[in-house]
């Protein structure tokens, strides 16, 4: 990670091991720098395993044969390529991804299908068959590293490493989540939005712990977005190892299964905010809050409408509190919305109620909270009960040169 650390960065948390899951990286030199970019995560037979994938109907050869395996319900290990996507390849894709798959499989006398395989970078340039064989072979036998090692070798326009810590107790057994993810452009709500991998050693049922992805998703990886585009090549695997010690979690009842739900939710949450935070040339994280729409959906359908807006997105990076540009996203929303009922404000501070400007609006305050990082845009719809919240950034002059260079 060569280019300028985000100024809304955060420092990489202190996470435990997680009983069976061994990281490893290695170099394959998908391109030209000297960093790791393949890892290796070896688990133990028996780990279960959820994900989620992107809904971009151009997706790689990974995100097909992901999406299909992940029904089985069990892992032995994941591959992550970092610099090259893999995407719009053809059949020269998809035989390095099962070449992959079988080198993998070999090695640890599993099936092929346990295998997962992730990759990201430059679209449309097929993954190159040898530095995968030579990378791979180099992978399998290096000594392990740890989660931070992991989380940087992941990433690409990445400017810092992303990790996320969270534990449980399921009866007297305490189990613990880690998790890390790549993320900082390319990024749109339509899960999923970038590369994340958790990893816990409860036990739990396959079937139950897509469930609880799925939910967990809703309020964090689909509630986020940098610049509404949504990748062709992005995953959220959850890896369960069993190593806990505790009886097997199957259903909502069982006893621990609310407090595991909400660790991976917390987890998943983290993982969701530290992408924005990176996002490409971000300045400012934006909290977006929507209440008085007609029904949850709608108000997270208007909340991306704010928050996707270039015109909105562009007046909080220039601190200027231009709330008609929220007045046109919330009105472009193509959701139930009257122009007399609409209410604004930024950081607590109300500036316009009841569809027109509050008579003793003080823009003081709300042009110091803008020159703050963290900024809270609120909306009230005045038609029903729904709200929902969504993430987003900033967008500056940096976002254009990042993506302007993206090849070189």
């Amino acid at each position: 990670m060569d280019t300028e650390r985000s100024p809304l960065a955060r420092s990489f948390p202190e996470m435990p091991p997680v009983a069976g899951v061994t990281l490893r990286i290695a170099r394959a030199r998908y391109k030209d720098w000297d960093r790791c970019d393949l890892t290796f995560a070896e688990l133990t037979e028996g780990t279960t395993i959820a994900g989620v994938f992107t809904r971009n109907v151009c997706c790689s050869s990974e995100v097909e044969l992901g999406r299909e395996n992940v029904k089985r319900g069990t892992a032995r290990a994941l591959i992550v390529n970092a610099g090259n996507s893999n995407a719009f390849t053809g059949y020269r894709g998809r035989e390095a991804v099962e070449q992959i798959m079988d080198q993998v499989s070999d090695h640890l006398a599993c099936d092929r299908k346990e295998v997962f395989v992730s990759s990201t970078g430059v679209i449309g340039v097929p993954l190159p068959k040898d530095k995968v064989r030579a990378g791979v072979e180099a992978v399998l036998t290096t000594e392990p590293c740890n989660w931070e090692d992991a989380a940087l070798t992941i990433g690409t326009t990445d400017t810092f490493t992303k990790g996320a810590h969270a534990s449980a107790m399921i009866g007297d057994k305490r189990v613990e989540l880690c998790g890390i993810i790549k993320g900082s452009g390319m990024i749109a709500p339509d899960m999923a939005t970038m590369l994340g991998y958790i990893f816990t050693d409860a036990a739990i049922d396959s079937a139950l712990l897509q469930d609880m992805l799925n939910e967990a998703t809703k309020d964090s990886f689909n509630a986020i977005t940098v610049d509404s585009d949504t990748s062709t090549s992005d995953t959220v695997l959850t890896f369960a190892t069993g190593k806990a010690g505790h009886a097997p979690l199957r259903s909502y009842d069982a006893p621990g299964a609310d407090a595991f739900a909400a660790a991976l939710r917390d987890v998943c949450q983290q993982l969701a905010h530290l992408v924005v935070r990176d996002g490409e040339g971000a300045r400012k994280f934006i909290e977006v809050r929507v209440s008085g729409a007609i029904s949850d959906e709608s108000a997270h359908r208007i909340g991306l409408a704010i928050a996707n807006s270039p015109l909105v997105k562009t007046a909080i990076a220039g601190e200027d509190a231009n709330w008609g540009r929220v007045v046109m996203a919330v009105g472009k929303a193509g959701e139930p919305a009257d122009r007399d009922r609409l209410s604004i404000g930024f950081g607590g501070h109300w500036a316009a109620k009841n569809g027109q400007p509050l008579a003793d609006y003080d823009e003081a305050p709300v042009a110091e909270h803008l020159r703050g990082q963290d900024v809270l845009l609120e909306v009230d719809i005045g038609l029903g009960d729904g709200r929902a919240t969504v993430w987003t950034c900033d967008l500056t002059h940096g976002y254009i040169a990042i993506n302007a260079d993206y090849r070189s």
